[in-house]
């Protein structure tokens, strides 16, 4: 189509490159990893219980049989796995602190391992690796996420519109966090329902507007200021080496009402994932993970100044 000249103005955004630039763009991280499932026709997939319930949805769809794992307190896999023909591995890089590991684990499994980055958006590709990333974990959009892999598709997907689940992202700069919170939760779950499509070209052109140089170096000055003041007391002990950009700050300590205090100071921590709590009992490490650790923002948004008013409520 002809580039439409003049008319009523659309955002301002500049334009960059995007990080993500030789990606395959889809919609969601779930349905990058449904492309893989299709692509590749394993028989069966071993998956973390520290993991997002969303996960799940690409395997029963396609009834692809899938196995949970433990993992340890260093976020890593309790026991190794022994893979079988037609299986796979599926590892998350937690919180954008596990590169290094995931390093080790395609020594070990090569290409029968999926690695879930969707919490480690400036993690680099492995060459031969199935590899997916999410856009709004890291940055203002409601959907978009990243694929590397060499499966080809012999399947047609269409493609992606935002417009009608932006309105959280207006409502958060024109009114409040709280008014567009409803909205923030309808677009999860409509996006969480969306088949395989195309990013959407909204997605993709903000995704050209970001400069991720600045962004990467203030979410890791923002960690290494709650990491100096918190680390002692942090049941975690995560490494943020010279390639790592954290997604948030994850503080495991039990602290009752802690939670509770830090959104009651309008300090809004996620919770990952309340569907462990379902998976798992109380003796297990996820169940405590998940119950226990306040995810601290620490993203390009905020200073020095909000990290030092964390650390003071705690």
């Amino acid at each position: 189509m002809e580039k439409a000249i003049g008319g009523y103005f659309e955002l301002e955004l500049p334009q960059r490159e995007e990080f993500h630039k030789n990606a395959l763009r889809l919609n969601s991280g779930k349905n990058c990893l449904e492309y893989i499932l299709r692509a590749r026709k394993y028989n069966k997939v071993y998956i973390p219980y520290y993991t997002c319930d969303v996960i799940l949805r690409p395997f029963e769809r396609l009834h692809i049989n899938y196995e949970f794992y433990h993992i340890n307190i260093h976020l890593e896999l309790e026991q190794a796995i022994c893979l079988k023909e037609g299986e796979a591995l599926l590892y998350t890089n937690y919180f954008g602190l596990k590169q290094t590991y995931v390093e080790s684990l395609v020594n070990k499994y090569g290409s029968k391992l999926i690695v879930d980055n969707t919490q480690a958006f400036f993690a680099k590709p492995l060459n031969g690796i199935d590899t997916f990333y999410t856009c709004r974990k890291f940055f203002g959009v409601s959907d978009g996420a990243y694929l590397y892999t060499d499966a080809k598709s012999d399947f047609h997907f269409e493609q992606s519109t935002s417009y009608e689940h932006t309105g959280h992202l207006v409502k958060r700069i024109d009114i409040s966090p709280e008014a567009g919170f409803q909205d923030f939760h309808e677009s999860d779950d409509a996006l969480a329902d969306e088949d395989i499509k195309v990013m959407s070209k909204f997605t993709q052109r903000v995704m050209q507007s970001i400069d991720y140089e600045d962004v990467a170096g203030r979410r890791r000055a923002n960690y290494e200021i709650l990491n100096a003041a918190l680390e002692s007391g942090n049941g975690l002990k995560l490494s943020m080496d010279d390639n790592s950009v954290p997604m948030v700050y994850p503080y495991f300590a039990p602290i009752d009402g802690l939670r509770e205090k830090l959104i009651g100071q309008k300090i809004f921590v996620a919770r990952y994932w309340p569907n462990v709590l379902e998976w798992t009992s109380e003796n297990d490490l996820e169940y405590k993970l998940t119950a226990l650790t306040q995810h601290l923002p620490i993203d390009q948004r905020y200073s020095e100044k909000d990290m030092n008013r964390i650390i003071g409520i705690i």
